[in-house]
């Protein structure tokens, strides 16, 4: 597919327009550019809400913030497509992924957080955006005539995904506190905010004390 085609259905799927995630659902060879998506979306994230550029840092986030669109995108797939699906719904995994991928368009705006007195409101802005999105995706590759319906699959899965997440974090913190920063040995003096933040669904909150 063309650049120009990616970048066509990219700034559809970002404008929440219908007929983009309907293209996309069925054309097979979209899947590399959804898959490259979730991960310009992953690395928007991690520049965008970690206080420390250091390389090890933004590789555990955008490595949990792609792992977290992905228990996002398997979650949409089995509450709506085995235990939530309207009579006309079919469920198809490739076609899922797809759609979802072109949802996590609205991260890739998570950069803006790199300035600081911006990251807040960007971070906050871009989630609600990539939710209004998967719902649009969900109801378009499931087949729904409801929207609420839509709606309730995608903050099942966002709110399982917060859970999963967080806790992958807990574990990552200590790790990253002691190895990370300017080649510091763990003696040395302590930053004054923490290297990790908190990472919610495809981003990154800013960082905690």
């Amino acid at each position: 597919m063309p650049l120009s085609d990616l970048g066509r259905r990219a700034f559809g799927a970002a404008r929440l327009d219908p007929a983009i995630y309907e293209e996309v659902e069925h054309d097979a060879g979209a899947t590399s550019q959804a898959l490259a998506i979730v991960l310009l979306s992953g690395a928007a994230a991690a520049l965008g809400g970690m206080a420390s550029l250091h390389p090890a840092t933004l590789a555990v986030g955008m490595c949990v913030s792609v792992l977290g669109w992905g228990v996002w995108a398997g979650l949409c797939l089995v509450i709506g497509g085995r235990l939530f699906p309207e009579p006309q719904t079919e469920t198809d995994t490739g076609e899922l992924l797809r759609v979802l991928g072109f949802a996590a368009v609205p991260g890739i705006a998570q950069v803006l957080g790199v300035f600081a007195p911006l990251r807040t409101p960007v971070l906050a802005l871009t989630h609600v955006w990539m939710i209004l999105a998967m719902v649009v995706a969900v109801r378009q590759a499931l087949d729904y005539t409801s929207t609420f319906r839509a709606v309730g699959v995608c903050l099942a899965g966002w709110l399982a995904q917060v859970v999963v997440v967080l806790a992958l974090l807990a574990m990552l913190r200590p790790l990253l506190v002691l190895r990370v920063g300017d080649g510091r040995r763990p003696t040395d003096a302590a930053p004054t905010a923490g290297y990790l933040g908190v990472v919610k669904p495809s981003g990154v909150a800013p960082p905690i004390e």
